[in-house]
């Protein structure tokens, strides 16, 4: 049995279209509806319900995206503008080898691979922010069960790598 502990999740984050596509200097593009969400609901090997990367092919290991709050601390930002579905405190999920699989909440989450940060952060946290996120931008990973997230505490466990 995987040691549990309390993390926080701060935000979460549904986007039916990709908002930062194009240039920088151009804008992002604007979200057709509310994207801050107080749960999600995900579905095993699909990815979150109603966002973009759900069920979608080239997304499916990948279709959740997750990053600690302690990355963005340096600027006084919402937690979203990193447009990570998943904003967690308290768990270093950048320092999660590919393979590794844990849980939030009972529901297990395999690591893919990192989510880089693009240059769109420096236009939308703060100049110089593209740079200071490498390997800090978090993880991409796809759940293994259906369940539930809710903003609030949350516990986690490393299961396995």
């Amino acid at each position: 049995m995987a040691a549990r502990r309390e993390v926080e999740i701060v935000a979460l984050h549904v986007s039916p279209v990709h908002a930062y596509e194009g240039r920088p200097s151009d804008g992002p593009r604007p979200d057709p509806g509310p994207v801050s969400r107080d749960q999600v609901e995900l579905r095993a090997g699909l990815g979150i319900v109603g966002d973009r990367y759900y069920n979608h092919p080239a997304h499916r290991n990948a279709a959740v995206t997750m990053i600690a709050a302690e990355s963005l601390d340096p600027w006084p930002v919402d937690p979203l503008v990193a447009r990570r579905n998943v904003v967690v405190r308290g768990f270093d999920v950048d320092s999660l080898p590919r393979g590794t699989v844990f849980s939030l909440d009972g529901v297990r989450f395999e690591v893919h691979r990192p989510a880089n940060p693009c240059a769109w952060m420096d236009a939308v946290i703060a100049p110089g922010a593209f740079k200071a996120l490498r390997g800090k931008g978090g993880i991409r990973c796809v759940p293994l069960d259906d369940g539930v997230l809710r903003v609030g505490r949350s516990s986690l466990a490393i299961v396995g790598a």
